[in-house]
């Protein structure tokens, strides 16, 4: 678990420390935010690998995160931090997308085990990769390269690298352009047009030969985004 980043957004200071210091413990990175305009921007712009979102907080409120977030992250878990006694108030977090709720006050114990347990059952969490065999061809991400069946290569650059490795590490799903805005650009998607995603997706399909006809490939799904594909869809 040492190598997970979890972001705590949570506006009470002690229980912020005693969260953040309980994680640190069991080997977690974490990342850190203290009201909710603050947490927004850290969920959009910084990797983690599971949010831990109170619901009350000044500057925005956490139900409103939680949307952006899964707009943005669709597949990314967030746990919701409550010290609301309504039911109604854990199902509308439910409802947005949360994978899990813990109610204040919690013990460590309990939240640590949530924590593994959301951990443990979340699909297409990225993986560290050296290298990877696609079809014909040899990616080897630690030297920005691929290599093909006749022994030629050619250079990938930082992006590409980056953007290639979140795509094969998140393998069968869709994967939305603000996804990839926020996830390998580092910037948030939120009132941002540009076509950078596109024109990097087009120039590893070149590269790499991912069209249409190859297995793998790299589908483009129509008003959503990208899908690596490592096997056929349904019907096919």
């Amino acid at each position: 678990m040492n190598s997970l980043t979890v972001l705590v957004v949570e506006d009470d200071d002690a229980i912020r420390r005693g969260v953040v210091d309980a994680l640190r413990f069991q080997g977690f990175t974490t990342r850190e935010a203290r009201d909710g305009t603050e947490g927004l921007h850290r969920a959009l712009t910084v990797r983690w690998d599971l949010l831990l979102l109170d619901l009350v907080l000044p500057g925005m409120d956490g139900l409103e995160i939680l949307k952006e977030v899964r707009k943005a992250l669709p597949t990314s878990p967030v746990i919701v931090l409550t010290a609301r006694g309504s039911e109604d108030d854990r199902v509308r977090g439910l409802k947005l997308g949360a994978d899990d709720y813990v109610v204040k006050p919690f013990s460590v114990k309990e939240l640590l085990a949530r924590v593994e347990a959301v951990l443990r059952r979340t699909p297409g969490r990225p993986l560290d990769v050296d290298e990877i065999q696609l079809g014909d061809v040899l990616v080897r991400f630690a030297m920005s390269e691929v290599e093909f069946a006749d022994g030629t290569r050619k250079g990938l650059t930082n992006r590409e690298t980056t953007l290639l490795r979140y795509l094969v590490t998140n393998p069968n799903r869709v994967i939305t352009r603000e996804e990839l805005i926020s996830r390998v650009w580092g910037l948030s998607p939120r009132g941002l047009e540009t076509r950078a995603v596109d024109m990097h997706v087009a120039r590893l399909r070149s590269k790499l030969r991912l069209d249409g006809d190859s297995e793998p490939t790299l589908e483009t799904v129509r008003g959503k985004g990208y899908a690596f594909r490592t096997i056929p869809k349904k019907g096919q």
